[in-house]
């Protein structure tokens, strides 16, 4: 992890993971990194075609962190919230590619309609999407109160956000809450190293965000490496199964980065093609294929065929959004509360 901060980092022996998970879940897994990564690179060439509009927020570079996350804690039992950079959580909790392009299109074939684009995206246990830099840490909050007060067990609210977003008064004052009622709430800390384009240790004050953080609310820490796979999915268990059974809140810092600009109208100036060169390097896919070619579950011939795959997957879905009808002007007030 290049980065001029001392990270604590908990690690996953992949052997044991990979043994945990097992050969079948293993493929599944890259399949859904796979998945985002393509979604992501067809979106982006859709944006750049004048299809989509608005804002894009790639999640290109962090697919370790979420997909991991699932395999680790399960994911229809949970209620989940994450930053505008929502795509890979949309996919991941039901969304499917046609529905998430379609969305971005502006479709009415898509997930919200073709009303939330880029930022807002849903599922019946995804609360968004949310656009306002820091607003997820509230409702994470608000998720996690739910369960607790109707005494659901087992079962926690997990909120996403980034690391430009823990400045924002808003988190503080949602984990002040969180560990005063011990809220079953699972807080991760998606520090891609920039808040849009300025560095970390430029803006957040004593680092490593995460460890300080919990320190000041007496809140349960992990530190994880956001590129690796088999780290996420040790930390992410561990993490869930402190909640269980303290029934108190944890902050995970996944420290990673992201191989895009903030958003897609950000060319990144602030690295040099020779920092991010080092960067993708450790690619989360490649790094997860290689653990997977020692184990024996993957061979080269099928991950090219996975690849192939999911690319043919992505250009049907682009072909169906393209051929979608925009919504009616009739549907217009659809949804609107007065």
């Amino acid at each position: 992890m290049s980065s001029c901060v001392s990270y604590h980092f908990t690690k996953g022996d992949p052997s044991k993971v990979l043994d945990s998970i097992g050969k079948e879940n293993a493929l599944k897994a890259l399949d859904e990194m796979l998945l985002i990564r393509n979604f992501e690179q067809r979106g982006e060439q859709g944006y750049q075609a004048g299809k989509v509009w608005g804002f894009y927020h790639a999640y290109i570079g962090q697919e370790a962190i979420q997909v991991a996350a699932m395999y680790a804690m399960g994911r229809e039992e949970h209620l989940w919230v994450t930053t505008y950079r929502c795509h890979a959580l949309a996919l991941l909790l039901g969304m499917t590619a046609k529905e998430g392009l379609c969305e971005l299109y502006g479709k009415a074939n898509g997930n919200a309609g073709g009303r939330g684009g880029s930022m807002h995206m849903y599922t019946d246990n995804m609360f968004g999407g949310d656009g306002i830099v820091g607003g997820q840490w509230g409702v994470g909050a608000g998720l996690a109160f739910s369960l607790k007060y109707r005494s659901l067990k087992d079962r926690i609210a997990v909120c996403f956000g980034g690391d430009g977003s823990v400045a924002q008064g808003t988190f503080h004052e949602s984990m002040n809450l969180a560990m005063l009622w011990k809220l079953p709430l699972l807080v991760v800390i998606e520090n891609n190293q920039l808040g849009m384009g300025t560095q970390v240790h430029r803006a957040i004050a004593n680092l490593p965000m995460g460890e300080n953080l919990a320190k000041a609310y007496g809140m349960k820490c992990f530190t994880v490496d956001g590129m690796d796979f088999c780290d996420c999915f040790a930390v992410f268990t561990e993490a869930f199964e402190w909640i269980k059974k303290t029934g108190e809140p944890v902050i995970i810092e996944a420290a990673c980065h992201r191989f895009r600009g903030h958003s897609i109208s950000d060319a990144a100036h602030y690295r040099t093609k020779e920092e991010l060169q080092k960067i993708v390097e450790r690619d989360p896919i490649t790094v997860f294929v290689d653990y997977l070619k020692t184990k024996g579950f993957i061979t080269d011939a099928i991950f090219e065929e996975m690849k192939k795959a999911k690319r043919d997957e992505m250009i049907a879905a682009m072909k169906f959004a393209d051929e979608s009808p925009f919504p009616d002007i009739s549907t217009l007030e659809e949804g609107v509360i007065v």
